[in-house]
């Protein structure tokens, strides 16, 4: 894993039955760079993000992040390539606490295995002080410090929007993947989540794929945006031209606007 590499998404199509989900769309994503991608509903958004996450395999194409093809690894090697992801729907459990929840962000990268764990060897012992101090310093950071022991279950949604993204960070990626991470937030906690992701981009180096429904999020932090309809890239560039290009306008607003 490198905080140098670069995400280039190369003719990535794939059809599910009769339906063309992705029809072509190429781009890259430089190292340290954000980049939204935005279309309306069904323009191929969560299909690509799932492509790119291992979740799906296209039919044809190329998604490569720096010297490795993601399309040759397993769902489960994508961590250990140093990209995380985040879901639309939260995943915490909500019985451990907001330290603990972090924590089993760490697993996919460290050497203990179930039986050391188990039996708490000294090594394993080690390792996980080790990572305990890094959580604690990562919600120091992300001002969730107070709430560490704290059961996930007893914090309101905006809270665990941002526990959730500490959890994908434990996993140290070079690309962090959002998938909708303002659904469900009032605005006052979208601006804050915005602030927050960008901190901590500027602090630790890696990139990021975001996929928002909130407009005023990806236009806040993005270096640049790539736009989907009907599974083919209309357009892409930084926030002000995209916003101001035709079919943008009218994938979103309508002809007569």
């Amino acid at each position: 894993m490198t905080k140098t590499a670069a995400l280039r998404v190369e003719e990535v199509r794939l059809r599910f039955g009769g339906v063309v989900a992705l029809d072509g769309p190429s781009f890259t994503i430089e190292p340290g760079h954000i980049v939204g991608l935005i279309g309306p509903n069904g323009a191929g958004k969560t299909t690509l993000f799932n492509c790119i996450s291992r979740l799906y395999q296209p039919d044809s194409g190329r998604i490569g992040f720096g010297e490795v093809d993601l399309l040759a690894l397993p769902a489960a090697g994508i961590a250990e390539a140093g990209i995380a992801r985040t879901f639309q729907n939260i995943g915490l459990f909500p019985t451990m606490t907001v330290l603990e929840n972090v924590l089993t962000g760490a697993y996919s990268r460290t050497g203990a295995g179930f039986l050391r764990t188990a039996l708490g060897l000294p090594p394993t012992r080690a390792e996980e002080r080790a990572e305990r101090e890094n959580a604690w310093e990562l919600l120091d950071s992300m001002q969730l410090a107070h709430l560490g022991a704290e059961p996930a279950g007893n914090l309101p949604y905006g809270t665990l929007k941002r526990v959730e993204l500490a959890r994908a960070l434990m996993q140290r990626p070079a690309l962090l993947m959002l998938d909708e991470p303002a659904n469900g937030l009032i605005h006052e906690e979208v601006l804050e989540l915005a602030e927050t992701v960008r901190a901590l981009r500027n602090e630790r180096g890696f990139s990021v794929l975001l996929v928002e429904h909130h407009m005023a999020m990806v236009m806040a932090i993005s270096d640049r945006v790539v736009v989907l309809n009907f599974g083919r890239k209309v357009t892409e560039g930084v926030p002000a031209e995209v916003a101001a290009h035709p079919e943008v306008v009218e994938a979103y607003l309508g002809g007569a606007a």
